[in-house]
């Protein structure tokens, strides 16, 4: 008897169908496994022999073949554990309506007495099951609250493999599995808090503003000062004041999360902007993604939201220089001998370093130690094109002594919000005819000429700063970008030589410090 049952597998943040055929013909036992699969599938017919005795569960042994189509694409999941169990029961007897199994994609790794366990991937599965036009997905009951916010399918979660049986033997039935639904806007009114708030800064008003620039227009941002300024509690606080994801950009995050593995299961879905903070000993791999089985890296997860990269000269310059193509082009393109995959990886960098090998160089307080060769080895592990994609270049000073005992508490996050939403408000206006671009920072050459216009007056300061600070082409261009933010922070459609300014001032690094 032959049975097929449909279940998925991902590639990348993608998911695919894949159609699971099991026949069951007479003969001594044996089973085979074709469609290329891993050894994770490989091992899976002993997981679901044991689950299906234990739970006394009718199969009919014999020459059994399970197919797994496209039989192209490599199969590496035990999500198909499920599956392989029910298309086997389904050839083995008529528990089954075949008609029913059509309805439904089934997925779901079992453990040895008959438990469903959770797996990675169920959102973008359950996108595409939904898309395939499907009506109903079996996932393990820890998966259910995350494939629930895909609107349209019925979503069952089973915890035995006795409750999937129930299921598929009477869908409708009052007694067994109940579909569960995800009321979005509760999650979205819930995740607007964030419990780091700038008004426990003290004083740093001057970075505070920066900050504030490049939440506006999402643009990337690098704070140079002594240790213990603040640099990392003014990062960590950056979150708090970027604008509300949107449920289009809550969904490409979770769906980089759940494939990950690092979906937390009580929430389903991301509702606030992902905040990453590697340490300096990550590989490239870690950062970027990679691995002989492709994995996202940081910088995926933190797709939409915060990489905060500390002690920026610390990391390994062939793993910083990796970062320049997704922060150009906001995705990661890994490939390997089998297989290419893309991960988005559009973020907003704030990195963090100090001035010096010590950290005191031009401290007002301590006497720097380094020798200008030092320095500039130092300096030098950061490339020059690598500073041209950061738009601003902070000076954090220390914190004087009347900042830290005032108990007057700064302007909370909330308020700098209210001013970044506003601004970014204008800019969707302003873009909705450009596809792809939601932010100042996200404009190319050509938008840039349309949408950047200066006066006489702001070339020649551009001029003079060109010359100046010998930029490139691209730190030109983002000084014009910081500038368009700064105009939309104003509420203003013109740039104004004030603009300029305050945007060459973000770029004060002097460009010859940094080696190419």
């Amino acid at each position: 008897m032959l049975s097929q049952v449909w279940s998925s597998a991902t590639h990348g943040v993608e998911a695919l169908p894949i159609e699971i055929e099991t026949n069951v013909a007479s003969g001594m036992r044996d089973l085979t496994v074709v469609g290329l699969p891993r050894a994770a599938v490989r091992e899976s017919f002993d997981r679901v022999r044991a689950a299906l005795e234990n739970n006394g569960l009718p199969v009919q042994w014999g020459r059994i073949t399970v197919n797994l189509a496209p039989a192209d694409l490599p199969k590496e999941s035990a999500a198909f554990d499920l599956p392989i169990a029910v298309g086997w029961v389904a050839a083995s007897s008529d528990l089954i309506d075949p008609e029913v199994l059509q309805r439904f994609w089934v997925m779901g790794e079992l453990a040895l007495n008959g438990v469903v366990r959770p797996i990675r991937g169920v959102l973008p599965m359950a996108i595409r099951a939904r898309e395939e036009g499907r009506t109903g997905i079996i996932v393990p009951a820890a998966n259910a609250d995350e494939a629930a916010v895909v609107e349209g399918l019925d979503v069952y979660p089973v915890r035995t493999i006795t409750d999937a049986f129930d299921v598929l033997q009477n869908p409708t039935g009052a007694d067994g599995p109940q579909p569960v639904s995800t009321q979005m806007a509760s999650l979205f009114d819930a995740a607007h808090t964030h419990p780091l708030d700038f008004a426990d800064v003290k004083g740093q008003e001057n970075v505070k503003r920066a900050l504030e620039v490049a939440a506006a227009g999402g643009h990337n941002a690098l704070m140079v000062g002594p240790p213990g300024s603040g640099k990392t509690m003014l990062a960590r606080r950056v979150p708090g004041i970027l604008p509300p994801l949107t449920s289009q950009e809550a969904l490409e995050t979770t769906k980089i999360h759940s494939v990950s593995g690092r979906l937390q299961a009580e929430n389903g879905i991301v509702t606030t902007r992902p905040f990453r903070a590697p340490h300096h000993t990550i590989s490239d791999a870690g950062l970027c993604g990679g691995g002989a089985n492709p994995q996202p890296g940081e910088i995926s997860l933190a797709h939409n939201g915060v990489l905060f990269l500390d002690e920026l000269p610390e990391f390994q310059r062939r793993v910083l220089e990796v970062l320049r193509q997704p922060l150009e082009e906001g995705h990661i393109t890994i490939s390997r001998a089998k297989s290419t995959v893309r991960y988005p990886a559009r973020f907003m960098l704030v990195a963090s370093m100090n001035p010096c090998p010590c950290g005191h160089l031009n401290d007002p307080h301590r006497e720097c130690v380094c020798s200008p060769a030092h320095v500039q080895r130092y300096l030098g592990r950061i490339s020059g094109p690598l500073m041209d994609r950061i738009d601003l270049h902070v000076e954090v000073a220390p914190v004087k002594f009347e900042s830290l005992s005032t108990v007057e508490p700064g302007e909370p996050s909330a308020s700098v919000r209210t001013r970044v939403v506003r601004a970014r408000r204008q800019q969707e206006r302003r873009f909705a005819a450009a596809d792809g671009v939601h932010c100042n920072a996200q404009m190319g050459a050509r938008l840039v000429q349309r949408q950047c216009p200066i006066d006489d007056e702001g070339r020649n300061l551009l001029k003079m700063a060109s010359e100046r600070l010998g930029l490139s082409a691209r730190g030109y261009t983002r000084i014009l970008k910081v500038a368009r933010t700064l105009a939309d922070l104003d509420a203003q459609e013109a740039i104004a030589p004030a603009h300029l300014s305050e945007a060459i001032q973000y770029r004060s690094l002097d460009r010859d410090w940094w080696h190419g």
